[in-house]
């Protein structure tokens, strides 16, 4: 369906309406500059302004003479309308989610006596404290701290503090998905820069510093989609690296923290702006959005000037549950049985594809990505043996095809039968006969 529209915002609008309401799809072309223009009767001007709009907002993207095209998850669709279905009968092990089984129960206030008005300070002082304890632990500092609703909301808050539209910056290749929606969104420009099972490549980093980047996103272990998690190595390499460039923003994510596995390995120390965001989802709960940030005295006082004037704080009964998720020795025995549980199902999988001369990378976290041959082929393959893992397309820039399958639910005996599939869809071993699980 053509767009629709006199001005630049009205068709922008209409692109957008088309989208929400199914006629546009991701990867949709929309109709040339000119072409547009003379079908609705109104300067070619006017189309490549709305064309602009929709950029700048993380709906479409411009590919010179490819045209421009619906982003492959535009920024105007729902956060969950693009992702895989699952079929009666399949096993879905797609959605990066963790297992609730393993979840802690959440320990909200007391109804009967919480009644907290709007003096309190936007922080949770037994949160603060919490934190202050977890973070120094682990060797944040813990000066200046904001709680934020999630990871991805203290990373939005971070780079909107320091950088403009057209910024570019340093991302992970290949990293998560809603991340590059929200650079796009943002107007900023994203660098890929190589990741192995240690985090990403000291020089590569270097070279996308050398050419001008402000900012760089890293993820400090569980990375998704890879699992990779950060060496205590690699991380004295790129704090070598980032030692000459003190301007610059960098940003440790550590969304997986207590089920991740390894230890932490900062990278922070020699930056002048700089963000650490700890977020509760993964071991705690999804549906506590809350995220603690620490990081320098500007970047905390932007974070939380900012935060004042939209939202005001995080609600403080978020923030009492996650104090008590952090200081509770029966919720941290909890969390580590998740912990091990989680390396155990990804040890299954990593061990049994490396059995069938699959390579898979695991080191953390609860997804293990699988480089192959050809991406859709693969997905297909596996879909038709009745498993649903997600495309890597999703997860790359530059990066070579793959697949993420997520093992938090993982049977251990799925795992050889789930390899076997992966193995045959891979290309490396004959097809066999397809069935279900």
């Amino acid at each position: 369906m053509a767009p629709t529209g006199r001005t630049a915002a009205d068709i922008a609008a209409s692109v957008e309406r088309d989208l929400r309401r199914g006629d546009l799809a991701p990867g949709d072309a929309l109709p040339p500059v000119r072409t547009l223009a003379a079908e609705l009767g109104v300067n070619a001007n006017t189309v490549a302004a709305a064309y602009r709009l929709l950029r700048d907002r993380g709906t479409v993207e411009t590919h010179g003479r490819a045209g421009t095209r619906v982003r492959p998850r535009p920024a105007a669709t729902e956060r969950n309308a693009l992702g895989p279905t699952a079929p009666p009968g399949t096993r879905h092990l797609a959605k990066g989610e963790p297992d609730a089984a393993l979840l802690p129960d959440p320990a909200f206030p007391d109804p009967a006596t919480w009644r907290p008005l709007y003096s309190h300070p936007p922080l949770y002082e037994p949160l603060a404290d919490a934190a202050r304890a977890v973070f120094t632990a682990d060797g944040v500092p813990a000066d200046h701290l904001v709680a934020t609703s999630g990871a991805l909301d203290a990373i939005e808050r971070g780079l909107m503090a320091h950088l403009r539209p057209g910024d570019t910056v340093l991302v992970e290749d290949p990293g998560w998905a809603n991340y590059l929606d929200l650079l796009a969104a943002l107007n900023l420009t994203a660098r890929p820069v190589r990741i192995d099972d240690d985090g990403p490549d000291p020089d590569e980093v270097a070279a996308g510093l050398r050419e001008g980047a402000r900012g760089l996103v890293i993820t400090s272990r569980a990375q998704n989609p890879t699992g990779a998690a950060v060496s205590a190595a690699r991380a004295a390499d790129l704090r070598s690296v980032l030692a000459g460039y003190p301007g610059v923003l960098v940003v440790e994510d550590d969304h997986g923290n207590a089920i991740a596995g390894p230890e932490l390995a900062s990278v922070l120390g020699g930056s002048e702006h700089w963000l650490y965001v700890r977020s509760s989802a993964k071991a705690y709960g999804p549906d506590l959005r809350c995220a603690v940030a620490s990081g320098d005295e500007t970047t905390i006082g932007r974070i939380a000037g900012r935060q004042r004037l939209g939202p005001g704080w995080v609600s403080h009964a978020l923030q009492h549950a996650v104090a008590h998720a952090w200081t509770s020795p029966d919720v941290a025995a909890q969390v580590e049985v998740a912990r091990r549980t989680y390396a155990q199902r990804r040890a299954w999988l990593v061990d049994a594809l490396a059995a069938r001369g699959v390579t898979a990378h695991g080191k953390s976290g609860i997804n293990v990505w699988v480089p192959v041959r050809d991406e859709v082929g693969a997905v297909a393959e596996l879909l038709a043996r009745g498993w649903l893992v997600a495309p890597g397309k999703r997860y790359r820039l530059n990066s070579g095809p793959a697949i993420r399958i997520t093992v938090a639910q993982l049977r251990e005996d799925e795992a050889a039968p789930l390899a076997e599939a992966v193995a045959a869809a891979s290309g490396l071993l004959a097809p066999r006969r397809h069935s279900r699980v």
